[in-house]
């Protein structure tokens, strides 16, 4: 039998297939659907153009309401409405709602919704997330979320591979984001398009799953099709802690066929900051030779919004204070993370620095609320997209960059690394 990728073997096992090549057209099993609240309400009208109506599995659809929630308006308020209602009409179990919902990349983890060897399906793209802890996971389209809540199938064509061989152990403050806003800058927003970047190598064992997490949810950005990471000691215990739900170790075959073959040495990286209006465009901290003042510092996202995320923001903002005329906004990404910064003291930390805490929200990562840009406003922030316009006004410009680079330069005022701070 020919060499499989780690996700060949996942896709052709959920095809009932022995084995599966690249560019193959499957059917597979699903394990998981998901939808928020901008993506489920047309999902939801396609379903009620279906002969058939009935979701294939309450226990395996996931609705998350998270991009404007709490309501920012009346069509937000319309768009929940009809996800609620379709939630309770269908008895769907996992529907998160204010008070309980949380971004939903990070929330569904933490629930113990996704495990290794899963297929997941979400119309979301950056539903690549789930790959950190071993499975195959990648966004679609409102009508392919559609045909899944009702058949518990989705068509796939079986990706190709890259495989990024991580090695050494980052240095203080390099963080997952670094990792892959390093790949993005090296490869391009298309270099892996439609293809799985899978991460292997000794470095991975220096990776913490918030770490993972990052990198996989930014597949995307890479044009990936899916990301993944090997399932080793602290994803089953991260799976064992959070998950009541059997995995499958998947592992790829040491003959298995790559397009390209990458080694990173995480050691040898820097903080790596993405400037506009594209992730590829990437320049690492020695690279900026100038004063890049900043108007506001955005810590959150489902990106960097977990607890690892918001202890690192905190230790660089204890005892100092955003500068003057910078507004930072720390979003703890779920209710349980948030919890935990409040009794961890974090949340103390932000206030006492002169940022702002927010309920758990995608808020300002797409430009939908709680920190908007004015023409000509920059912003360095922990999400994942930095397009034209993506924050809001078009003439405003968005930095990514990791929590320790967004906290350092919310004191700064400008684009700034920790070690600025004598950190």
């Amino acid at each position: 039998m020919k060499a499989m990728t780690m996700t060949q073997k996942i896709l052709a096992a959920h095809a009932g297939l022995p084995y599966v090549e690249a560019g193959q057209l499957i059917e597979a099993d699903l394990d998981l659907v998901l939808g928020n609240d901008i993506t489920s309400p047309v999902a939801i009208h396609e379903m009620d153009k279906m002969a058939k109506q009935d979701v294939f599995d309450k226990d395996k659809i996931a609705l998350v309401m998270d991009h404007f929630i709490p309501n920012k308006d009346i069509k937000s308020a319309e768009h929940c409405k009809c996800v609620r209602e379709f939630a309770c009409s269908h008895d769907i179990t996992n529907y998160f709602d204010v008070g309980e919902m949380g971004i939903e990349h990070a929330l569904l983890p933490e629930k113990g919704l996704t495990v290794a060897g899963d297929v997941i399906i979400g119309a979301d793209s950056h539903t690549c997330t789930y790959g950190a802890l071993g499975a195959f996971s990648t966004g679609v389209g409102s009508t392919d979320m559609a045909a899944g809540m009702a058949t518990g199938k989705a068509w796939f064509k079986v990706p190709s591979a890259i495989r990024f061989n991580l090695v050494g152990k980052p240095k203080k403050w390099v963080s997952g984001k670094d990792v892959i806003l390093h790949i993005i800058g090296m490869i391009g927003v298309d270099g892996a398009l439609y293809r799985s970047m899978e991460f292997t190598g000794e470095g991975v064992q220096n990776l913490t799953m918030d770490d993972r997490f990052t990198i996989a949810n930014m597949a995307i950005e890479a044009g990936g099709k899916n990301g993944i990471f090997p399932v080793d000691d602290l994803a089953v215990a991260y799976m064992k802690e959070h998950s009541k739900r059997p995995f499958t170790v998947y592992e790829a075959d040491p003959d298995a066929a790559y397009d390209e073959e990458y080694t990173i040495d995480l050691g040898a990286l820097e903080p790596t900051i993405a400037f506009p209006h594209l992730p590829e465009n990437t320049k690492t901290i020695s690279e900026i030779t100038e004063d890049i003042k900043v108007d506001q510092a955005v810590i959150g996202s489902c990106t960097n919004g977990r607890i690892d995320d918001l202890r690192c923001a905190a230790e660089i903002l204890k005892g100092r204070r955003v500068k003057k005329g910078v507004r930072c906004i720390v979003i703890p990404a779920t209710q349980k993370i948030y919890l935990q910064a409040m009794e961890e003291g974090l949340l103390k930390t932000f206030i006492e620095a002169g940022a702002v805490v927010s309920t758990p929200t995608c808020g300002p990562c797409l430009g939908g609320y709680m920190g908007i840009l004015a023409a000509g406003e920059r912003c360095i922030s922990t999400t994942n997209r930095n397009f034209v316009g993506r924050m809001g006004h078009v003439d405003s410009e968005v930095y990514l960059a990791s929590p320790a680079v967004a906290a350092a330069s919310a004191v700064t005022g400008k684009i700034s690394a920790p070690s600025e701070l004598g950190l």
